[in-house]
């Protein structure tokens, strides 16, 4: 086992070092053209410039750090519960399903960016229609991802299980949840990124603390170095949750590590 494992872990380090070396380089070419005068510090800062402004900003960056973080966590848990909670419902239930799954498609028709206006409008400026909009941001893919994953559980696994007098909470138990595992990490992965999105999102269009509300304020005081802070801190915050997930994920299948 460790003799297969051990190529297996050179494996990654080796492209972890690529990434960073590739990474390295990248930063400084940014250094480079910024500091050269191609383009306008202003409208270009680099990334000394804006390590600078973060520092300065850190206490703020974090207080709107935590505030973000607090909608988008609260937006995807009250989506993980609904969409779960959905799709054994529509998984039971044919006529449910067939009558649901249109209008859930149709939901996602209209750009949510459209429908944050409104939710500002009908629940105000605070939390509230930050978390809205973040829920109806993760609850369609999170459902559509379970849902197919439901209906892919191994029919003789279930048939068998009917043979023994299986009730159906018991095949979920033993069945269908367990193998939607791989697919619902993989949906959660994706919607844990768009939770940090649509919070930054809902932020834009009101509110007094987030990382959205400000990228508002320093884009009219002209400080794109703090605007390039906040841009990268959103994109390290996303990072950070899809990695969330990944542990998680290694927690409740620890078979997937042994592969």
């Amino acid at each position: 086992m460790e003799a297969d494992t051990l190529p297996r872990r050179k494996g990654r380090f080796g492209a972890a070092a690529r990434n960073m070396i590739l990474g390295a380089v990248l930063i400084l070419l940014w250094q480079g053209v910024s500091a050269s005068g191609m383009v306008p510090p202003f409208m270009l800062p680099g990334p000394v410039q804006i390590v600078l402004a973060a520092a300065k900003d850190l206490p703020l960056l974090w207080m709107h750090l935590l505030q973000t973080l607090k909608e988008a966590a609260a937006g995807l848990g009250f989506a993980l519960v609904v969409s779960f909670i959905l799709a054994v419902l529509m998984d039971a239930n044919r006529f449910l399903k067939e009558t649901a799954a249109p209008l859930l498609t149709l939901t996602q028709t209209m750009p949510v960016i459209a429908l944050a206006p409104l939710l500002v409008l009908w629940m105000g400026y605070g939390s509230a229609p930050k978390i809205a909009l973040v829920f109806l941001t993760c609850f369609f893919p999170l459902t559509v991802g379970l849902l197919g994953a439901f209906a892919q559980a191994g029919e003789d696994e279930l048939r068998l299980l009917k043979s023994m007098g299986a009730n159906r909470l018991e095949l979920y138990r033993y069945i269908k949840v367990p193998q939607s595992l791989p697919v619902f990490f993989s949906t959660l992965r994706i919607s844990a990124s768009y939770s940090i999105i649509g919070a930054v999102i809902a932020e834009w269009l009101g509110g007094d603390a987030g990382l959205g509300v400000y990228m508002i304020r320093v884009r009219k005081s002209y400080s794109f170095d703090r605007m390039f802070a906040a841009v990268i801190l959103v994109s390290l915050l996303s990072l950070v949750l899809i990695k969330a997930v990944e542990l998680i994920e290694k927690a409740v299948m620890p078979w997937k590590n042994v592969q």
